[in-house]
């Protein structure tokens, strides 16, 4: 060889490394980390040299380079399976984003920065949260921030030395960093699922559109299909209504769309079935088939709740109507008998043999409890609602909060003995739901599993749970204008978990929010469950749990053994009462009811000791009645009131309202 032919070999394999070892085949294009109210358009785009190019072995990765953080990951995305499109583009990003992202993640995924977006030629496995970011394998990388310091260590690890500000022109929520053709980054209005100097194909974007959000069983409503241009030769594609329980059987309609050249409209009608079967409210899901080339989807996966009208109600009332005796208590043969007899400490200790006994009480997961305050906490007005604590009203059970934070108009899981008061938390399988067969046994030692005993949890609306805090009862007494309905369940609750589990206690006064293992006011506690005896609802829920628990809460079943361990009865011997259900008189009627002057009492047919009691549980009435009778009660001042009507040792108690 020459030395002008060895002079031009070697410049040539020198120009092929240079490129081996520069050339990207996918980069990141476009990052927009914080958006407008919840950061639900969130993105980041990556661009491939060559257009349908797979991302086979490529991994992104987010990095968190907050002090906090420690410049360690705390997401990766496998990418297997994904290709780029057309113009070489996959787009990343939250549900709010339009076209819809390639791959959708959830609301607030991205954090603000100083972070780093990389990608690596490497698998997600490989980056466990808390992996401190590496040079090794890497593809490409941006640094980014909003406003923040340069993070020198994130850049060192990552051997980059640009990081940039999405806020550099003031209008961080408004604008996303975006990569021009010569590898550097300039910030500029968004431009998801396009090239960002505007080139390439342009797609004929879709939008799917209704005229509400929510339907009931045996409706009929219309869907339309709108292009943003009129088609130029005629557009045809499926679409689907299918998700979870909502199937084929739920409606009826024609599901292939067709626009005709020249034209941007189709409407398709579907029929709701009423099918008279109660299934639950459902959600329908309206998602694209496969579209066609040149054409993109502006929106997806739209939900639409379908409202059963075949709920059930229940033969009880709420507790805010409550009724007694109507729920029989499931108590096991013998159940109580280990109690019966004993007084002071050796009694608590009975109690507690009872309900934390290893060899039967079962714990589940802090998942299942979502499905066991479904059915616990059911409303009688309507199966697929459950009734709130607190706030004293139903909720659709499909109205469960999934994310963080204490969102309006939904429902979420309450402690009513704090977490953070009780020293208890949730570990990585309590996020399985497993179902009712599938629980660990427990003993009183065992007191993580407090966080998951739903004796102690109730569901509550989001944001007067965030209201409530970890305050002591008496500190919180609810929402401004609530009746109370709720006080004696949270009272019984207490009771329960601080004998069930050791390391609870509930004690007089407020103690410090920091100490652990103390609740307060016991004062307010008695009070509330003197005040709102055991109703129908409360048995009923005491019946659910035990089905899934094996335990149950015995200062429901009997409620006079409160005042044997923390009221007026301490230190004297217990002995087993009957049920509430064979100590009540459910065909006593009293009425009106809010009332103002008189109370009407029906369904008395011999001499009854007839008592009125306030809310501090101070009697204000007694007298005697003999038949049906109206009693006056002029002198009473407006408020809350329990009326108990006593005869031959039965009881009946109901909750009265003064105007």
């Amino acid at each position: 060889m020459n030395y002008d032919m060895k002079k031009h070999y070697i410049l040539w394999i020198t120009f092929l490394m240079t490129n081996m070892i520069f050339s990207q085949d996918v980069v990141i294009n476009e990052v927009d980390s914080n958006t407008p109210s919840t950061d639900d358009k969130e993105i980041i785009e990556l661009k491939s040299d060559v257009p349908n190019f797979s991302l086979d072995d490529y991994v992104l990765v987010l990095f968190n380079g907050s002090t906090n953080g420690g410049d360690s990951s705390y997401f990766a995305l496998d990418l297997d399976g994904f290709t780029t499109d057309v113009n070489g583009i996959f787009l990343i990003g939250s549900n709010g984003v339009s076209p819809v992202p390639d791959y959708v993640l959830f609301d607030n995924a991205i954090q603000n920065g100083a972070d780093a977006v990389v990608i690596y030629e490497d698998a997600a496995v490989n980056f466990p949260d808390g992996t401190l970011a590496t040079s090794v394998n890497l593809i490409d990388a941006l640094a980014y921030d909003t406003n923040d310091a340069d993070d020198t260590i994130l850049l060192g690890l990552l051997g980059i030395s640009i990081q940039t500000n999405e806020d550099e022109n003031g209008n961080q929520t408004t604008e996303s960093i975006q990569r021009k053709d010569d590898g550097t980054y300039e910030v500029k209005t968004p431009t998801p699922g396009a090239l960002n100097d505007g080139s390439g194909t342009q797609f004929n974007g879709i939008t799917i559109s209704v005229s509400a959000t929510e339907y009931n069983e045996g409706d009929t409503f219309d869907i339309i299909f709108t292009t943003e241009t009129n088609v130029t030769t005629e557009l045809n594609f499926n679409f689907t209504l299918t998700n979870g329980g909502f199937n084929t059987s739920d409606y009826s309609g024609n599901l292939s769309v067709t626009i005709p050249t020249g034209m941007n409209v189709a409407i398709k009608t579907i029929q709701i079935i009423d099918d008279a079967i109660d299934e639950g409210d459902e959600v329908m899901e309206i998602s694209f088939e496969t579209l066609p080339a040149g054409y993109n989807r502006l929106n997806d996966n739209i939900k639409l709740r379908i409202v059963d009208n075949d709920f059930v109600t229940a033969s009880w009332g709420t507790p805010l109507s409550p009724t007694f005796g109507v729920v029989a208590p499931v108590i096991p043969a013998g159940y109580y008998d280990p109690i019966n007899g004993f007084a002071g400490a050796t009694l608590v200790q009975a109690v507690q043999d009872v309900v934390a006994n290893p060899a039967t009480v079962r714990s589940h997961t802090y998942s299942d409890v979502i499905d066991i305050l479904k059915e616990a906490d059911q409303s009688p007005l309507n199966s697929n609602q459950v009734w709130l604590l607190y706030t004293e009203q139903q909720r659709p059970k499909l109205d469960f909060q999934t994310s963080g934070g204490s969102n309006a108009g939904l429902w979420n899981r309450e402690h009513t003995y704090p977490r953070s008061r009780g020293g208890f938390n949730d570990i990585e399988t309590d996020e399985i739901a497993d179902g009712i067969n599938v629980f660990v046994t427990t003993e009183a030692d065992s007191l993580r599993h407090a966080n998951s005993d739903a004796h102690g949890l109730r569901a509550t609306d989001g944001p007067e749970n965030s209201s409530r805090g970890n305050q002591d009862y008496g500190e919180y007494s609810g929402p401004s204008g609530n009746q109370g309905s709720w006080q004696g369940d949270v009272a019984r609750s207490i009771f329960f978990l601080t004998i069930r589990y050791n390391g609870l206690d509930v004690v007089a006064g407020n103690p410090d929010n920091s100490t652990v293992g103390q609740l307060g006011d016991l004062t307010t506690l008695l009070t509330w469950h003197r005040n709102d005896p055991p109703d129908d609802f409360e048995m009923n829920r005491n019946n659910v749990v035990y089905n899934w628990q094996r335990n149950r809460n015995p200062f429901i079943d009997q409620p006079d053994l409160v005042e044997y361990i923390w009221g007026d009865q301490v230190g004297n011997t217990w002995m087993n009462t009957l049920s509430l259900q064979d100590d009540s008189i459910p065909s006593i009627i009293i009425f009106p009811n809010p009332t103002t002057d008189y109370l009407n009492i029906k369904g008395i047919n011999q001499n009854s000791d007839l008592e009125i009691f306030n809310t501090l549980g101070a009697r204000v009435l007694k007298t005697s009645i003999h038949n049906d009778e109206s009693l006056s009660i002029k002198d009473l001042n407006s408020g809350l009131y329990l009326v108990k009507i006593t005869f031959e040792n039965k009881v009946h108690i109901r909750r009265i309202v003064i105007n």
